[in-house]
């Protein structure tokens, strides 16, 4: 019945009922799967708004999906029912270059813009380490971040505006030029529990005159943490401050030949982008700071070529731990910068108690911690020694005084640790911002929120 209508609606080709397509989409980037009811496929926002309302009809959740890159489940259709993929929605709708702004479809692919943009000497700026596959959508939904976000701030940074349809099919539109609520601001990162986005009108930023990339190396991960703290107190704010230790070093050489050194405990990539007249002064100061915290090498990038090859090292060092094992899980945690050795010494701690091998690669920036935990999930004793060590350093980080979550969302996976930093009190004045929102629950159910959590029982 359900199947049916929609296929009535959309068409056959937009609706997908087999069971090989089902489990496509049972899962993302977070393992766990649960299979769906039906996938649509829709080519518009009148196909959302025409789909969400069968789905209401015949009592069905909705779940938006845009790449399936998200590593906390955000995705996964906790409760079946409806699974809205967004693959077909993927184009640029308008590109004004004039007043650096664009309007795009969820599913368009966030690098996409970027390069639709750079003729006219603009570019979008967050950039997650899977911008290559990873959807405006998706990084709506997330608020997502990447190496950049120290410097341009994360997506909410650069939403304008959003066109919308609510969890009983009707479309409306946000903007932040509005009065009153900046509603736009609450629906980016709220995960697709409270709307769906259909298009999204976001900032585009004039590409910098000149950018410079540098490599410092350093004996161990703790050096290579305090230079970060120094940079920042010197009052220079690089546009990206990233560090991978001696493990992600060797495996993304391996892998790319990005050019890191294989010596090194720990290495520092640090990125400024500005006016070339400033860039030698620049790159004095950051490199007298890195020597006087203990830097054993300086290098700097000298082509476009160069730093590329740095940066794809940097956004592949995930993909690039299948040479150690075949499965990894990575936390996503931030803490103060001041308290990065802390944290850093309490995941290595973790990962000795519980016999893993443990990769630290991470936006020493703004203190975003993603420690790969590496294991083969065939081996059940493996899977729980990595359970208890996230748990672990997520509880380590939260009395460091973090938080957790920096980029990636609460999902599926991390819902029941949201009591470990918010009151019953928080918990029931969002829950009652998703009941205006989503009273019956059927946007993304069983996300965000403890398991089984209404406003009612969170009051």
């Amino acid at each position: 019945m359900f199947a049916a209508r929609l296929i009535e609606a959309l068409g056959a080709d937009a609706v997908k009922t087999a069971p090989e397509d089902l489990a496509v989409y049972a899962f993302d980037a977070y393992s766990q799967a649960l299979l769906p009811s039906v996938v649509v496929l829709p080519s518009s926002t009148r196909d959302v708004a025409a789909a969400v309302k069968i789905a209401n009809d015949c009592g069905e959740p909705i779940v938006a999906r845009g790449a399936g890159t998200g590593l906390c489940g955000g995705a996964v259709p906790a409760k079946g029912g409806m699974v809205l993929s967004f693959a077909r929605m993927n184009r640029i709708l308008e590109l004004d270059t004039r007043n650096r702004r664009a309007r795009v479809q969820p599913g368009l692919v966030n690098l996409d813009l970027s390069r639709a943009s750079q003729p006219s000497g603009l570019f979008y700026a967050p950039d997650p380490s899977s911008q290559k596959v990873c959807t405006i959508g998706g990084n709506c939904a997330t608020n997502a971040g990447g190496p950049h976000c120290l410097s341009y701030g994360t997506t909410v940074n650069h939403v304008l505006g959003l066109e919308l349809v609510d969890d009983a099919g009707e479309v409306f539109h946000t903007s932040i030029d509005d009065a009153g609520y900046d509603l736009t601001g609450a629906l980016v990162g709220s995960e697709g529990t409270l709307a769906i986005i259909c298009a999204a009108d976001v900032r585009l930023m004039k590409l910098p005159e000149e950018v410079r990339v540098w490599v410092a190396a350093f004996r161990d991960v703790e050096c290579a943490s305090q230079t970060v703290s120094a940079i920042i107190a010197a009052g220079v704010v690089p546009t990206a401050l990233e560090i991978m230790d001696e493990i992600i070093v060797k495996v993304v050489e391996a892998s790319y030949q990005a050019g890191y050194p294989l010596d090194a405990g720990a290495v520092l990539l640090v990125e400024y982008a500005g006016f070339a007249n400033d860039m030698n002064e620049y790159e004095a100061a950051i490199e007298k700071i890195a020597s006087e915290n203990g830097a054993i090498s300086w290098r700097a990038a000298r082509s476009q070529a160069e730093r590329d090859a740095l940066w794809a090292g940097r956004k592949g060092a995930a993909g690039a731990t299948g040479r150690l094992a075949p499965n990894y899980y990575i936390q996503d945690v931030c803490v103060p910068r001041s308290k990065l050795p802390a944290a850093l010494a309490a995941v290595g701690a973790s990962a000795r108690a519980h016999e893993l091998t443990v990769g630290n690669v991470f936006h020493a920036g703004d203190g975003n911690l993603h420690p790969l935990l590496m294991y083969d999930k065939r081996d059940c004793k493996q899977v729980g020694a990595v359970i208890d060590a996230g748990n672990e350093i997520l509880q380590a980080c939260v009395d460091l005084g973090g938080t957790i979550s920096g980029e990636h969302g609460i999902g599926y996976e991390k819902r029941d640790t949201l009591s470990l930093v918010f009151s019953t009190e928080d918990l029931a004045a969002m829950a009652r911002v998703r009941e205006v929102f989503d009273p019956k629950r059927v946007l993304n159910p069983e996300k965000i929120f403890p398991a089984g959590v209404s406003c009612g029982e969170v009051r």
